[in-house]
């Protein structure tokens, strides 16, 4: 016969926690043996596409492309 699910305030403060400030995901709760043994989070991050290119999303674009040629470089993402 299965366990019944133990959820103690902890947990749903965690369980809280993780869904404050999403707004795209899912919150995945694994159960073992009748307790919450791992909570894993998924967040999709959606953005707009704009018809012109601002400054800042120049800069933005700009840094990201040197952040990933840094991490190509030290050999930590494949190219």
């Amino acid at each position: 016969m299965a366990r019944p699910l133990k959820v103690d305030d902890v947990w749903l403060e965690r369980i809280a926690g993780l869904l404050g400030g999403m707004e795209f995901g899912s919150l995945n709760i694994v159960v073992h043996e009748g307790q919450i043994v791992q909570v894993e989070r998924t967040e999709r991050k959606r953005y707009e596409l704009s018809s012109g290119s601002s400054a800042s999303s120049a800069r933005t674009a700009k840094s990201s492309r040197h952040a990933v040629k840094s991490l190509r470089e030290s050999g930590s993402v494949p190219n």
